[in-house]
Formats: C-alpha cells, sequence, structure tokens
C-alpha cells in the first residue's frame, strides 16, 4: 500500500512564465476631499504673511525691505494653493515650507514677546499658529501629496493605451 505522505513531498511544477507583478491601485479620478480644505488653509496663510507685512510697515518709509519677504511669501502661499487645487506636482511641499517659515516666525515672535513679559502677544502669535500648522498638516497628507504628485500627469496618460508589454 503506497503512502500518500510521498506525493507531499514533491515538489509543485513551477511555469517557466514570470508571475504578473501587481499594479499599485489607481488614484480616485476626482479630487480628493482634503484638497479644498488644503487650499483654504494656504490663502490663511498668505493672509497671516500679509497681516505681518502690514506691521512690518513704516509709514516714514517709502519701501522697506523686510516688508517685502512676507509678500513674497504670501503670493507664494496663494500660488501653492491654486497649484494644489489644480493638482500640479510638488504643490505640497510648497505649501509645507511656506506653512513652516510662517509657523518658525510665529514661535520665534511668542518667545520674544514672552521674554519681554507681553503674556497678551504671546497667546495672540501662539493662535495665530492655527493657519500654518493647519496648511501643514493636511499638505503632507497622503491623498494631497498623491494629488500634487510628480506622477499624476503620466499615469492617465499609460492607463488609456491598453499595450501590453511582452518580455
Amino acid at each position: 500500500m503506497a503512502s500518500s505522505s510521498s506525493r507531499n513531498r514533491a515538489a509543485a511544477r513551477r511555469s517557466p512564465r514570470a508571475a504578473p507583478r501587481p499594479q499599485p491601485p489607481s488614484p480616485p479620478a476626482g479630487r480628493p476631499v482634503l484638497v479644498p480644505f488644503t487650499a483654504v488653509f494656504a490663502v490663511l496663510v498668505a493672509a497671516e504673511y500679509l497681516w505681518l507685512a502690514w506691521l512690518l510697515r513704516d509709514p516714514e518709509l517709502s519701501a522697506a525691505w523686510y516688508v517685502v519677504v512676507p509678500v513674497v511669501l504670501a503670493v507664494l502661499a496663494l500660488g501653492g494653493a491654486a497649484l494644489a487645487w489644480l493638482g500640479r506636482a510638488r504643490a505640497w511641499a510648497l505649501l509645507a515650507v511656506v506653512s513652516v517659515a510662517l509657523a518658525l516666525a510665529l514661535l520665534g515672535t511668542a518667545v520674544l514677546f514672552g521674554a519681554l513679559g507681553l503674556g497678551a502677544v504671546v497667546g495672540q502669535a501662539l493662535l495665530l499658529l492655527v493657519g500654518p500648522v493647519g496648511c501643514l498638516l493636511l499638505a503632507v497628507r497622503r491623498p494631497v501629496r498623491e494629488w500634487t504628485g510628480p506622477a499624476r500627469a503620466t499615469r492617465g496618460r499609460e492607463q488609456g493605451r491598453g499595450t501590453q508589454r511582452n518580455g
């Protein structure tokens, strides 16, 4: 009587053809839900930059270089909001950099006024952190990064071809 255990020891026959590679899941066709919120927080960051520029201005001087810096950063934040809305490549990185710069400036302001003993101004500076921290947290989330990723523009063209590689 033959034992059935000898059949189980035999190696399973493998095909010489390579197994098909699993395809990554395709991104959703529409704009992710987090993108409009990211754009709103980016506009809030731009408004905070413009408010900072208004506070830094000196009525006696016609133009000062230190007022130009927040205005340029506000324009970059607005541009990042528009690019994120449209799904352009690396818009999330621009929004993250602009948000970190404002958060660091506000934290520096809070530390400075805290050292001077102005508690009310410290509270206001810390309250203004809501804009850049919210924008930063939303911009680095996966749906926003995928929506504004560099591969998103090429993915759509490759899926539509329908050709198969023979190799």
